[in-house]
């Protein structure tokens, strides 16, 4: 019994020192910045610069917040670290609700602040022309994939040589991921960023993919770090361990101390 309060985390509900509330206000402040600044460059048509608006957004916003959050601003980065225990389940669906809540804030007031002429490129993701739904997927599951699988590998504790670039990694990593994606899926890669530009913009065509994709990806990342690859071991780096950091504000996946973030 005490191991499933544990994991749901309910007692950081009422418990003062555990930060819940302020963290909410980071993820949210965080992922309404993503789609502001992310989104915002959608109307370059310019896939590099693109995907260096969200790498460089990303990596802002984990910068700015990450004391205080972590830094997810992403449903497949809370839902990766949920299941290998990093992230307390209420917490973690909290972190997914105010995320959403931040995307659609960042997108409406880019909306408001973009004349009409620049509405069809808000950042609202679609399917290029040829590409079937199960494809979309497909590259929406590898896009989250490999961005908490560098969440992981970049936060480990025993890596303290990733300490202060982890943010950077991070936000390189979602570049990556959006030089492949944007030409294919638009790149969503972040289902709150994904939901937020729909809301905003009405449009929900294959939005059931940009949630389901990144979601397992970044679950399967976080299985695989944790149980396949595992670790940083002493051999590899030092002998700190990868756990969760109990902190004054919190118990949290490490990430100010590690560099942890995310998407």
């Amino acid at each position: 019994m005490a191991n499933i309060k544990e994991a749901l985390g309910a007692g950081e509900l009422t418990d003062k020192k555990a930060g819940l509330y302020r963290a909410l206000i980071a993820e949210f402040l965080g992922t309404l910045l993503l789609n502001f600044f992310g989104c915002g460059a959608v109307i370059t048509g310019n896939v590099v610069a693109i995907s260096l608006a969200f790498g460089l957004a990303v990596a802002t916003a984990i910068q700015g917040i990450g004391h205080v959050s972590g830094g997810h601003v992403n449903p497949a980065v809370t839902f990766g670290l949920m299941i290998i225990g990093k992230v307390p389940i209420i917490r973690g669906l909290l972190y997914v609700i105010l995320q959403c809540i931040g995307a659609i804030a960042g997108s409406g007031i880019l909306r408001a602040l973009s004349p009409e002429r620049m509405e069809n490129a808000l950042g609202v993701v679609s399917l290029s022309p040829g590409v079937t739904p199960v494809q979309g997927f497909g590259i929406e599951f590898f896009l989250a994939f490999v961005l908490v699988l560098v969440v992981c590998g970049a936060c480990d504790a025993a890596k303290p040589d990733s300490k202060g670039i982890a943010p950077l990694i991070i936000g390189l990593s979602v570049s990556v991921g959006h030089i492949v994606g944007v030409p294919r899926t638009g790149a969503g890669m972040n289902p709150a960023r994904s939901f937020g530009s729909a809301v905003v913009m009405g449009l929900f065509d294959n939005h059931w993919l940009y949630w389901v994709g990144p979601i397992l990806g970044g679950m399967a990342a976080g299985l695989i770090y944790a149980f396949v690859i595992g670790p940083a071991k002493e051999s590899e780096s030092s002998n700190r361990p990868y756990t969760a950091a109990a902190t004054d504000e919190k118990e949290k996946f490490e990430y100010i101390d590690s560099g942890r973030g995310g998407l």
